[in-house]
């Protein structure tokens, strides 16, 4: 498995009338986390589209506990349980209070979709390269 943890701060402008963090704005939170994620990995989202490789969302869920407020400091749990062997990548995450209490967990799928052609292709090389030691047994 591989992961990775991020911080941020609740802005106001994401949180609705009842002083809660409105439900479409973890949409952006696991992006947040997503983008860290490869980014500790040595890569960027924009280095993979130069690349030729984009990676569109084709799934997500969300499952939301408890609420976060104005002003919270929430940690992103952003984690990749198994390799990728196809086009498929499967990125789970948790969402947490500064207490440490589980607020909302998420799964968000994206394919591997070559540039160029549009086609699904399997994960980059480079990609696996980096990742395949956190999968050995």
């Amino acid at each position: 498995m591989y992961q990775h943890i991020t911080t941020l701060r609740v802005r106001y402008a994401e949180t609705d009338q009842m002083d809660i963090v409105y439900y479409g704005n973890y949409a952006q939170y696991f992006e947040v986390g997503r983008a860290e994620w490869i980014r500790d990995l040595g890569f960027t989202y924009k280095q993979m589209e130069e690349l030729g490789v984009r990676m569109p969302v084709v799934h997500m869920e969300a499952r939301f506990l408890r609420p976060a407020h104005y002003d919270d400091l929430i940690t992103i749990k952003t984690m990749l349980k198994e390799l990728p062997v196809g086009h498929e990548i499967v990125f789970h995450h948790e969402v947490l209070n500064e207490d440490n209490k589980l607020l909302t967990t998420g799964k968000v799928v994206l394919f591997f979709i070559n540039s160029k052609t549009g086609k699904r292709m399997k994960m980059p090389a480079y990609l696996e390269e980096k990742l395949s030691p956190f999968f050995t047994d």
